[in-house]
């Protein structure tokens, strides 16, 4: 996590940021919770544990900012609220995601399936494309699995 937390930290500093101990609580909690997709309540209901004098206001600047330089990922699984993603250390694009409509889990794809979509659009449409998102919303195996015949 230390490893993590100084690459973080530099790239900050590559932006002429600072990574302030609030930033950095954030950060931890983030690590601390990856596969969690945290929202800004969570996020800051955790912070709270670690340094109880920030602010609800602070971790969501904080946020902000590790969404705008690119540390994090601000998304919405169509439930109205925003959750944050770490984004993957070197990968080109964003990470896909399985959500359940009965349980609400939300599993992950590391594996990136839009290459070939990307040409198409890039060649078709002449739209240089800079990142993508794919989130199917369906039903789990955990649930599939349990459901009574």
């Amino acid at each position: 996590m230390e490893k993590r937390i100084e690459r973080i930290k530099k790239q900050l500093h590559s932006q002429s940021y600072k990574l302030t101990p609030q930033r950095e609580a954030t950060v931890r909690v983030l690590l601390e919770h990856e596969e969690d997709h945290l929202s800004a309540e969570d996020v800051y209901l955790l912070v709270k544990e670690k340094a109880p004098e920030i602010g609800l206001a602070t971790v969501y600047r904080t946020l902000e900012l590790l969404s705008e330089l690119k540390v994090v990922d601000k998304i919405n699984f169509g439930d109205g609220v925003s959750r944050y993603d770490l984004r993957q250390e070197g990968a080109a694009h964003f990470h896909h995601h399985l959500v359940c409509i009965e349980c609400g889990a939300v599993d992950e794809i590391q594996e990136d399936l839009l290459g070939d979509v990307e040409k198409i659009v890039e060649e078709h449409w002449k739209f240089q494309v800079k990142d993508h998102r794919l989130t199917f919303h369906g039903i789990c195996s955990r649930c599939h699995e349990n459901k009574p015949e």
